[in-house]
């Protein structure tokens, strides 16, 4: 305890203070430049989201002995209703030499125009080198193509699709997202803590530390990037800064409030700050190191684009926490106690919290908790079954975006008038030895047509076959599982198939191991850090994942009968599931430990009324602040980051309103000083919930006649 209230009084401290502050303009100094380097370390490209194991990743680095690594192949394609014209044919035989001309496509690649069957669309197949940038790459080439097949072109349309034109697309969809969603979060969290604290001041303190820890996380994410191999691309940069502003704010709010309280104790800032810190410091280190360790679980996922998020969330996670408890109490206390004006708090004043709303809350609770904890589960198991209805079973290229873009439109016309595989080959690579049974095992798998004949390259047979069902369905996904089959049983052949639709299977396969892997593994995790008591742990874990079924279940009917969405991405329930448990405990720890608190004091069940009175407005707060944030990545126009955004926002707003201040509040007053068993807290005798209802009355009278 010692050893807590001296680091405690270090920000707090009449002369450290300056020192923290000192500490953190230097940090600030250092990483501002490292920070804006972020998004050059970023990799969109395909090989950096699989592992090296992966069979089509293997495709791939032969590929690209042969050929540069990052090589997109595209499909320019053109139509005209009424069949396409002599001069039409002569400008798409004049874009395919321009095309070969432009930067980055790769010299010999370009084939066609090749006509369609009923005359009416043609198709040119461009490969271009998009260099180390991943997607980002493919915008430059591909506006070029477009362009260069649009002019002049008389009446006939054009598209430019195939993996190069729907890489360009969704490099569109989140360019300069990092700075759109930033502005997004501050002016969220700026308004909530205008409404929370109803100050004109007070809410810049807690903002310009959140910036001071996003540029700092930033920068250290930035160097593990540059430097130790660590995996970050767009869509987990973009989550790093919504979770540094919601998590930073979050326990930001815990501090501000209970130093609101302690300055109420207290006649100098100082002292109270310190007590604060002593008080609120152990919930948020306990709350944030288990929000840290459940995203480092992640860590052990296949698929390397979420074994890199986990990494990359959690030192966000963990810099928020140390900013937090740093540079924002040294701040507050170098300011005056008119920060908070006009709601200033003065020494020896009464605590509001103690006859406020969630006050009243409990104390309605108190007669009845077994009632209220069994509706509310029952509530939100009824809510759960919509689960039923929830389809991760990954998203077409289509149902990605929530428009259309150019290279969805050109897809479909591609489907309309050539092999549904055309432009996005099937490949097959094994021994040259082998050739002739690879070639023929190969044509002859259902949903493969137009086989070539085998090449040598890199010291491999090399052979391409069309799919005849669409490159991103399940029935293409179907015959990539038939044609492994059928290769790999040509003896001595040692045959890989990759290509994009392999690529694609792969992930989702690698997705749904993680999932079966990572849900239950986060969840005993979480337990065992809860585990300082036995009955209250298994408790609060269990609410934890019916919250979480229940937003997963509600977020299923609105997916589909609301907004229209053709699914939800494979990794889907496996990123909710790990901010939704990793978050619903973190309010249990702001919650649980003031009960806990409280409860020393007086008993469980007292403990209970006042532990919820206390942190029911700081949690309320947070939940919105933190679904607010989330709720920003529902402005990207892509299906998957509106999807996360809405189902973590809700079930958020769900785990602090509903379960975590209701369905939690009454267990603990049902149960009483049982939930601590078998801690010392559960031998101290607590009244029944009929004398906690006599106690209200009778307080009520007396008000009445007071």
């Amino acid at each position: 305890m010692s050893r807590l209230r001296t680091i405690a009084a270090i920000p707090a401290g009449s002369w450290t203070k300056w020192v923290v502050v000192g500490f953190w303009l230097v940090v600030l100094v250092v990483a501002y430049p490292l920070q804006s380097k972020l998004t050059g370390a970023e990799k969109n490209d395909t090989s950096s989201y699989l592992p090296s194991s992966a069979e089509s990743v293997k495709v791939l680095d032969v590929q690209s002995r042969v050929q540069p690594p990052n090589t997109y192949s595209g499909v320019v394609v053109y139509y005209r209703a009424s069949g396409l014209t002599a001069a039409d044919r002569a400008k798409a035989a004049a874009d395919a030499r321009r095309f070969a001309g432009l930067h980055g496509v790769v010299p010999g690649t370009v084939a066609g125009p090749v006509p369609s069957g009923d005359g009416t669309a043609m198709q040119t197949i461009v490969s271009v080198n998009v260099g180390s940038q991943g997607w980002n790459g493919a915008i430059a080439p591909v506006d070029a193509m477009r362009t260069i097949a649009g002019s002049g072109a008389g009446g006939m349309t054009s598209h430019v699709t195939g993996y190069l034109g729907t890489a360009a697309d969704n490099a569109k969809v989140y360019k300069g997202l990092s700075g759109t969603l930033l502005f997004a979060a501050l002016a969220v969290v700026i308004v909530i803590l205008l409404i929370t604290y109803r100050s004109p001041v007070l809410w810049l303190v807690p903002v310009i530390s959140s910036v001071v820890a996003l540029v700092t996380a930033e920068a250290v994410v930035y160097l593990l990037a540059a430097h130790a191999g660590l995996t970050v691309n767009e869509e987990s940069s973009a989550i790093l800064a919504v979770l540094v502003f919601g998590a930073s704010t979050d326990y930001a709010l815990l501090i501000v409030a209970r130093y609101r309280e302690e300055l109420r104790r207290h006649d100098r800032r100082h002292p109270a700050m310190a007590e604060a810190l002593r008080r609120a410091g152990p919930a948020i280190i306990a709350s944030g190191g288990t929000v840290i360790i459940a995203l480092l679980m992640l860590s052990f996922a296949q698929l390397n684009s979420t074994s890199g998020l986990g990494p990359v969330l959690a030192i966000g996670v963990g810099v928020g926490m140390a900013a937090m408890l740093t540079l924002l109490p040294a701040l507050l206390v170098i300011l005056p106690r008119g920060i908070f004006w006009p709601y200033k708090p003065r020494y020896g004043s009464a605590e509001p919290t103690s006859r406020g709303l969630w006050a009243r809350v409990g104390w309605a609770i108190a007669p009845r908790p077994r009632l209220v904890w069994v509706s509310t589960a029952v509530l939100l198991g009824v809510l759960a079954l919509g689960l039923t209805g929830l389809k991760a079973g990954g998203l077409t290229n289509a149902q990605s975006f929530r428009g259309t873009p150019d290279s969805v439109t050109g897809e479909s016309v591609l489907a309309a008038h050539f092999p549904a595989g055309a432009g996005q080959p099937v490949i097959v690579i094994g021994s040259p030895a082998a050739a002739a049974p690879l070639r023929s095992a190969f044509a002859a798998t259902p949903g493969i047509t137009h086989v070539t004949p085998p090449v040598t390259l890199a010291g491999y047979a090399y052979l391409q076959g069309t799919l005849t069902a669409q490159p991103d369905s399940q029935a293409g996904y179907d015959t990539i599982d038939r044609v492994r089959a059928a290769v790999h049983a040509v003896p001595a052949a040692r045959a890989l198939v990759g290509g994009n639709t392999a690529v694609a299977l792969d992930i989702a396969r690698a997705s749904a191991h993680d999932r079966d892997l990572l849900l239950p593994l986060i969840l005993a995790v979480v337990l065992v850090i809860l585990l300082r008591a036995l009955v209250a742990p298994l408790i609060l874990t269990a609410t934890v994942v019916l919250s979480f079924a229940a937003a997963l279940g509600v977020s299923a009917f609105f997916f589909t009968h609301v907004f229209g969405f053709g699914g939800a991405d494979t990794s889907f329930p496996l990123l909710v599931y790990v901010f939704l448990v990793a978050l619903g405990i973190d309010y249990n720890i702001f919650l649980m430990t003031r009960v806990r608190e409280e409860a020393h004091r007086r008993d469980a069940r007292h403990g209970a009324i006042t532990g919820l009175a206390a942190t029911g407005g700081v949690i309320t707060s947070a939940g919105f602040v933190l679904a607010g944030t989330f709720a920003v990545l529902a402005t990207i126009p892509s299906t998957f980051t509106t999807e996360l955004g809405f189902a973590v926002a809700f079930g958020i707003l769900l785990d602090t309103i509903v379960v975590r201040l209701l369905l939690v509040t009454a267990l603990n007053l049902d149960l009483g000083r049982w939930m601590w068993w078998p801690s010392k807290l559960a031998r101290t005798p607590d009244p029944a919930p009929a004398e906690l209802s006599h106690e209200r009355t009778a307080a009520l009278v007396a008000d009445r006649s007071g």
